[in-house]
């Protein structure tokens, strides 16, 4: 399902170049953007693909949306100037072929600090005591040892508590689950740079499943990422921000996906 067909960036040139966020893309031709299913903004740090995602986010009002203070003048919010000029197409329905009147409601934009967020929120020591004491009855421990170590007071250290919880679900478990429970039909949803914290095996897992909900439980995605197991493995359409004219490319094609393969090609023997 394609609910946002379109979208087109201001274009309006500001004297001051250094003006959040028209300076993100000043130089660029950047749009009008045309989505398919999937599709994915590509770019190095500073290439504005985040910036992107919160533009939209904010003409559209989706729920995850960043409010832009930073950058006010007076009574003028350069962001809310910036959002206000740009424009934007809605698609059609591809069950009855009516025209989309609004972007559904539960669409969601999750950045990756909200799974950061998810993290340490499993990492405090209410919620790691009990699988903690498990791990050590299991050492031998006795309960009145682990009762002691595990109080406030007591012999383990709240860094070593982060240091367990980091070891036990930071390797894209907790990541993993936070998208399984966030990601719902019937929605557009707009990830930034979603494989942080997850392992390159997890990466691919998740892009597996947005291919799935993409062409079955009718969800469009826009993503914003640079890693080689996401670009590879999504049904994408992807746009490099990288370049002056945020041109339509391959996967294969792309700056960091080169560097990965170069990297292993030039170790080719030692995997033989």
């Amino acid at each position: 399902m394609i609910y946002l067909l379109a979208f087109r960036v201001s274009d309006k040139e500001m004297t001051n170049p250094n003006i959040y966020p028209y300076n993100v893309f000043r130089g660029k031709s950047a749009g009008p953007f045309v989505f398919r299913e999937i599709t994915v903004f590509y770019g190095n740090n500073g290439s504005g693909k985040s910036t992107l995602l919160n533009v939209i986010a904010d003409k559209l009002q989706i729920e995850g949306r960043e409010r832009c203070t930073s950058n006010t003048f007076g009574r003028v919010s350069y962001c809310d100037e910036f959002a206000a000029e740009c424009g934007y197409d809605l698609g059609d329905d591809e069950e009855t072929g009516r025209p989309i009147r609004a972007i559904p409601k539960n669409s969601r934009y999750v950045k990756s600090e909200d799974v950061l967020y998810e993290i340490k929120k499993i990492q405090r020591r209410e919620v790691l005591s009990e699988s903690m004491e498990y791990d050590l009855l299991k050492l031998g421990k006795s309960r009145e040892e682990i009762q002691k170590l595990l109080a406030p007071q007591g012999g383990i250290s709240r860094q070593a508590i982060m240091a367990y919880g980091q070891e036990k679900y930071s390797n894209g478990e907790t990541a993993f689950q936070y998208f399984e429970d966030v990601l719902a039909p019937d929605a557009l949803y707009l990830l930034d740079e979603p494989e942080v914290s997850l392992s390159p095996a997890n990466q691919v897992k998740l892009a597996n499943e947005i291919n799935k909900m993409a062409r079955f439980l009718r969800c469009q995605f826009i993503i914003a990422t640079h890693s080689p197991f996401m670009l590879g493995t999504l049904n994408a359409k992807i746009y490099n921000l990288d370049q002056p004219g945020c041109d339509e490319c391959k996967w294969n094609e792309l700056e960091n996906v080169r560097f990965f393969y170069d990297f292993f090609k030039a170790r080719q023997k030692e995997f033989e």
